[in-house]
Parts: C-alpha cells; structure tokens; sequence
C-alpha cells in the first residue's frame, strides 16, 4: 500500500486544527504519514497535537515562528512517504482523496504532480470558485504566472520531484506557494482529477491571502523566475508582461498609502 506524507503547517490555529488533522487521520485505502509543523503557536495548538504524537498519530515538529515556507520545508525534509501532500490548517479533506488522487497518478506516470478540484467557503458559506480560478490540466505555466492556479492543500506530489526544483523559498512570507509553482509548471505537466475532494475555506482576516500588499511578493517571484534561466523565449515574456503589470499596481497601491516602493 503506498504511503502518502501529509503535512500540515499550523501557526494559531486551534480553532479549526483538530478537523484538519482528523480528515487526514481518517483516510482509508492509502498509509498515512502525518507531519504537523507547529511554526511557534501560542494559542492551545500544543495541546491539541501532543497526545497525538505521544499515540503516534501524527508527527509533531515544533519550531520557533520562521512562517509557512519554513514550516512546509521542516516537513518535507522530514518525509519518507512514497508520495507528498500538504493540507493547511483550517482546510479539510473530503474522505477517499487520498486514495482517489494516489490511484489516479499510479494511472497516468507522465504526472510527478497532479490535484483535485476543492469545494470553496468563504465566511462559511460556500461559494463558487469564478472562472479564472478553473483548473487545468498539462502545461499550465502561461496561465499560473496571471493566477495561482494550483492549492497546497489540493495537491500530491512524487517527492523526487523537490531534487529537481527545490522547496519553498523561505524568503517569501507569502506567496510562497506562487513562487514554487512558477518553478514546477515551467518544467512539468500538471495532472488533473476532476473530482471535488478537498474542502477550501476562506474569508478570514488572519489568513495571508487576505492581506494588501501581496503583489510585491509576486513581482519578487517573476522576477525570480525570469532571472533563472529556466524560461523558454514565450514563457519570459509572459512573464515580463505580468510582472509590469503587477509592479503598476503594487506601486499605484503605495502612492495612494504614502508608502515608499520597496526593492523588489
């Protein structure tokens, strides 16, 4: 039976923790290997994942504030499962998907990656993912550099592939998920299951997707990538052309807030 490594950045997250943790414990048909990362929690987290770890439910790496790119890469290096996943904190699996996404790259090997498709709720209501955020499946680059197309918690991934693109880049506070995937989809296909099988929820003021100011991280990610080399000739000026446009907005976002423009 082939084992899947899940692994689960929390940071003050006791709130919604436990119903995280327990749709990973209560996958079937897959061995689960759980790696919670507690990036220096100050709430009841602790508590929450101790008698767990004790049990041997889950394992528990604990470590002071370094963020979410920090928290996922503790994970990773502490992995041995045939397979990678992640799942933030306060989002949930829907039984089976595990099983049903480990099943469907056994498949199809010309995916080291693939994801499902995710129920949205936004202030506990759900809601409609718009038409810009419909997944897709193959080379996905051109589109991924507009919108992050893939989620952390919708993914699985063969882990070798980490040999060949690195982890998260631990100098992105945020968007540290859009700077990774501009590194994988420039070189890889993406699979697809065209299944709904994660349960994505939003809304939230302490959630860093919320928060003004994100498009610097993403002007520092294009940037990144267009300096890597590892672009081909329409895939540099895809992303030249986002970069400039995310750089007027960010900037236009400073002006009006009397903000001196960082150096990306």
């Amino acid at each position: 039976m082939s084992v899947v490594s899940v692994i689960i950045p929390t940071y003050n997250r006791a709130f919604c923790l436990t119903r995280a943790v327990n749709s990973v414990l209560g996958q079937k048909g897959v061995d689960t290997e759980l790696i919670v990362v507690d990036d220096g929690s100050t709430d009841e987290t602790a508590g929450i994942l101790r008698p767990l770890a004790d049990a041997g439910r889950l394992i528990l790496i604990s470590q002071s504030n370094r963020g979410v790119a920090a928290a996922r890469n503790a994970g990773l290096k502490r992995a041995t499962g045939d397979y990678v996943a992640f799942l933030d904190s306060d989002d949930e699996y829907l039984p089976g998907k595990l099983e049903a996404q480990v099943l469907d790259m056994a498949a199809r090997p010309q995916f080291s990656v693939s994801q499902c498709r995710e129920i949205w709720f936004r202030g506990g209501v759900r809601v409609n993912p718009g038409r810009k955020h419909e997944k897709k499946q193959g080379s996905i680059f051109l589109e991924s550099v507009r919108l992050c197309l893939i989620s952390p918690s919708a993914v699985i991934i063969r882990p070798e592939i980490f040999n060949e693109i690195g982890y998260f880049d631990e100098d992105f506070p945020a968007c540290e998920d859009y700077e990774l995937w501009l590194r994988l989809t420039c070189r890889f296909p993406i699979g697809l299951l065209d299944r709904g099988l994660v349960i994505r929820c939003g809304g939230r003021d302490d959630q860093l997707s919320g928060q003004w100011g994100l498009d610097f991280y993403r002007v520092k990610a294009l940037k990144k990538i267009i300096c890597s080399g590892l672009l081909s000739s329409s895939q540099a000026e895809a992303a030249a052309e986002e970069m400039a446009r995310r750089q007027r907005i960010y900037e236009n976002g400073c002006f009006k807030r009397g903000m001196a423009v960082p150096e990306y």
